[in-house]
């Protein structure tokens, strides 16, 4: 016969038994643990995509996950004024001992779209150049990061990410073998190159708050743009 307080004891027991387990796992697997900090290393899981969206809204946050990382971008010092002043400014740059550069060299940019590209393109860019191509990507074509303007260029309406350094326009791609990817020539290009931009595409919605690519509008055909804008509730947008 069982007391009742033998069930109490069982019933605890049990629970602290499936606590060390859910914590063993955690522990294994730090992309589902919403609690472990954040490194370009870990596997992707269910609370990678909270811990990503924290970093548009606090820089030092963003920081620490750079530093953490490894990551060996520079920091520069504040510059601008009113809307275009950018206080969260860096030298954006990839880890890693082989190195893929951006074009043009020297793109400044806030410390969440550093953080975005990192991400990107460890868990998203060079898998799938891998996987189709069997080269990794080594160099990105841009068309810009720092532009203080409103959307559209026009003299009315919001503000573009670009206008603080936060947002960069990716036109291109360039394996190790020399093959270049071309947003513009490929997207709708051959086979294995429409894939891996679509693909990338795809991919970037991971870790950006806003990709506009060609199939958004024609302003975009030449380009995948790329942001990190804060917004209040965390959606984002990907066309």
């Amino acid at each position: 016969m069982i007391f009742p307080i033998d069930r109490v004891a069982m019933s605890l027991i049990l629970l602290a038994c499936l606590g060390l387990a859910a914590a063993d796992w955690l522990r294994d697997h730090p992309g589902s643990d919403p609690w472990a900090p954040l490194t370009l290393a870990e596997r992707p899981g269910w609370a990678t995509g909270r811990k990503l969206a924290a970093l548009r809204a606090d820089p030092a946050d963003c920081q620490s996950f750079l530093l953490r990382s490894d990551f060996p971008g520079k920091p520069l010092p504040p510059v601008g004024e009113g809307t275009c002043r950018r206080a969260d400014r860096r030298m954006l740059g990839f880890p890693g001992s082989t190195v893929p550069a951006l074009k043009p060299r020297h793109a400044e940019g806030t410390c969440a779209l550093d953080a975005g590209l990192a991400w990107w393109l460890r868990h998203g860019i060079q898998p799938h150049a891998e996987m189709i191509y069997g080269s990794p990507v080594v160099r990105i074509e841009h068309l810009g990061t720092v532009n203080c303007r409103r959307i559209g260029h026009g003299d009315m309406g919001n503000w573009s990410e670009h206008a603080t350094g936060n947002a960069i326009d990716v036109a291109a791609f360039v394996l190790a073998n020399g093959r270049r990817i071309e947003v513009r020539r490929d997207w709708k290009g051959g086979i294995d190159d429409a894939v891996f931009l679509h693909a990338v595409r795809d991919e970037a919605c991971k870790s950006f708050a806003t990709v506009l690519s060609p199939d958004y509008n024609a302003a975009h055909a030449d380009h995948l743009h790329l942001d990190q804008a804060n917004r209040p509730t965390g959606w984002r947008v990907c066309h």
